[in-house]
């Protein structure tokens, strides 16, 4: 292909993804609620938009997040993050929220990543030690003590987590820009896959004995929002 055209189709390339990407499903309408319906007739970013004419203010509004959640018993936090499937009104926003409870004395959410959000992060109570990491290669930490009114920041897509390092309970609030953010945290992905991973990957890739790994791959792996590990 010569210069000029190669040129030519990347231009138009870089122009489809633009429009692939944007949030505004139609300039005729304020918002597209989410619907399971497939009979409606507009698809966003996966989900369905509700006919406007049937929505109401409850597709916008949800209750409770004052309310502190039991912590994992593992993790000793909790975390409550509010999608586009608990408001179905957040469609095609490109938001979510999520309250996080800790417990005293090392209440930890831990290094995880949004593939698809940054983060930032308000402290209500208590004192935490939050932080993030920078891509290869320089896996540089950038990392806070943060108290209540204090505000964090995690770009997108990197590694970052929060340690509750007071005497009492904590909790914060985030506010991430994605309305399905997904959450991968590290340890559970790598230790906890299903089916296991190749523990010679394991071995090499952390310079762990081969018999650590096979051991850390029979734990129970939780994630700070399994229902499952409270009790």
């Amino acid at each position: 292909m010569k210069p000029a055209n190669f040129l030519l189709a990347l231009a138009f390339l870089a122009l489809a993804t633009s429009f692939a990407i944007a949030y505004d499903p139609s300039p005729l309408q304020d918002f597209c609620v989410a619907t399971d319906d497939a009979s409606s007739r507009v698809l966003v970013n996966g989900k369905f938009c509700k006919d406007p004419d049937h929505v109401t203010a409850d597709d916008f509004f949800y209750s409770g997040l004052n309310v502190a959640r039991e912590t994992s018993k593992q993790l000793g936090a909790r975390t409550n993050l509010l999608t586009v499937d608990s408001i179905p009104g957040l469609n095609t926003n490109g938001l979510s929220i999520v309250r996080i409870d800790f417990e005293a004395n090392g209440g930890l959410n831990p290094p995880h990543h949004h593939p698809r959000a940054s983060e930032i992060l308000t402290v209500l109570e208590g004192t935490l030690y939050a932080g993030f990491i920078t891509s290869n290669p320089d896996h540089r930490v950038f990392s806070k003590v943060l108290k209540a009114g204090d505000v964090f920041v995690f770009p997108l897509g990197l590694i970052h987590f929060q340690l509750n390092i007071g005497k009492e309970p904590a909790v914060a609030l985030a506010a991430l820009n994605s309305q399905n953010p997904g959450v991968v945290t590290a340890a559970n992905t790598v230790f906890g896959a299903s089916p296991s991973i190749n523990p010679d990957v394991l071995t090499r890739a952390f310079h762990l004995d081969k018999d650590l790994v096979t051991k850390l791959q029979k734990q129970e792996w939780v994630n700070p929002s399994d229902l499952n590990s409270y009790s």
